[in-house]
């Protein structure tokens, strides 16, 4: 069974979702108040061993959102500054 290359597949996904983005607006993205609220919320659960196997899900979809939003932004200025 043949392997997918992760970094191309990023690449071309990342690609894709800069063709037509505004980078002025994807550079000043910000977490809505109440989902920022529940991410810091996570993190202490998560540093205090208190989180429930729900919660870790939910904190590991942050940290990939959070991923692919500053691969976004670093696409971004790669893309303005060639």
């Amino acid at each position: 069974m043949a392997t997918t290359d992760k970094s191309t597949l990023y690449d071309e996904l990342l690609d894709l979702l800069t063709e037509e983005a505004n980078g002025d607006r994807l550079a000043a993205f910000r977490l809505p108040p109440e989902k920022q609220e529940r991410l810091e919320l996570l993190l202490k659960k998560n540093a205090d061993g208190s989180m429930s196997a729900d919660e870790r899900g939910e904190l590991e979809e942050y940290e990939r959102l959070e991923h692919l939003g500053r691969m976004l932004k670093a696409r971004l200025r790669q893309k303005k500054n060639s």
